[in-house]
């Protein structure tokens, strides 16, 4: 984090602080702060070739892999995703994400004030052990179960992706597990080799789903306690959140392409303490297809 903080630059844009890390950027904007990253390099693993084209004005890559499937993202030119999709051997799409406007309500933003969407909270009908899993105690039918679970509330539309990230209320309509066996050290986002092999019994859920449906798309959400900087917490959560989804993808071969991944910051602690504490110090995992759909069931293909 030291080196982080001496690489960062700030600028102002009329009413937005944008704060550029390296490989990150964060945003203060309206009262809200956020930080985005390309998850393409995280693509790239075990790829036969990256590939970068301009159409119009979007920014394609083409992530080419060994057996000659392709995994495609378009981003418009401002860095927003428009589309993901996987391209199989054969010439078949597989759609992961479609980002682009259809339909009444659907919208990207205007500015990243206009990510958030005004909801109430989910009505929560279900026990709390089935609705917030922990994974240390955990069944792997149960983790599949909540990997392949309902809304527990009414999705009124199909969302886009950045309207699911920065809207906590519209995550909470999906059930959630948290990996209470991966936690951090003060300031670190590695993964010891005993919490990577912790991560067996979730990669055997999360391709255990994909395999039926490969349209499935999971959030992979990162945390930190309330100790440090808003600014040193979410670039750190980020960055967990961004290494468990490479152990999944190199060690278990989770298809990178239906993992996203962001970080909170200390926005929700698992432990309500402003004092050091591991727990809070975390990762969890939910299913987001039928928010990007605005469907309750994605029927595989």
């Amino acid at each position: 984090m030291d080196q982080l903080r001496g690489e960062r630059r700030q600028t102002t844009e009329g009413t937005r602080t944008i704060i550029r890390e390296p490989d990150r950027t964060i945003i203060r904007e309206g009262g809200q702060t956020v930080i985005r990253h390309s998850e393409v390099d995280r693509f790239r693993y075990g790829a036969r070739d990256v590939r970068h084209e301009r159409r119009g004005r979007d920014n394609v890559t083409i992530v080419v892999r060994p057996d000659g499937g392709r995994v495609v993202t378009v981003v418009d030119e401002n860095g927003f995703l428009l589309r993901r999709s996987r391209i199989m051997p054969d010439g078949r799409e597989i759609i992961i994400i479609d980002n682009r406007p259809h339909g009444a309500g659907f919208r990207r933003g205007s500015g990243f004030g206009g990510f958030f969407v005004n909801l109430a909270p989910p009505v929560i009908r279900m026990p709390r052990e089935r609705y917030i899993v922990e994974y240390e105690r955990a069944s792997p039918e149960i983790i599949y179960e909540t990997l392949i679970a309902e809304p527990i509330d009414r999705i009124e539309r199909a969302y886009s992706l950045d309207e699911i990230r920065y809207t906590a209320p519209l995550r909470d309509r999906m059930p959630r597990i948290d990996l209470n066996t991966v936690t951090f050290d003060t300031g670190s986002w590695e993964l010891t080799p005993d919490q990577v092999e912790r991560l067996a019994a979730i990669a055997e859920g999360l391709n255990r789903v994909i395999e039926r449906n490969p349209r499935e798309v999971f959030l992979i959400e990162g945390h930190t306690d309330a100790i440090g900087s808003v600014e040193d917490n979410l670039s750190l959560s980020d960055r967990r959140a961004e290494s468990v989804a490479i152990a999944l993808t190199q060690q278990f071969n989770v298809p990178a392409e239906n993992l996203t991944t962001q970080g909170y910051g200390e926005q929700y602690l698992k432990i309500p303490t402003q004092a050091p504490e591991r727990a809070n110090r975390r990762v969890t995992v939910r299913r987001i297809t039928p928010l990007l759909t605005g469907q309750a069931q994605e029927a595989p293909r």
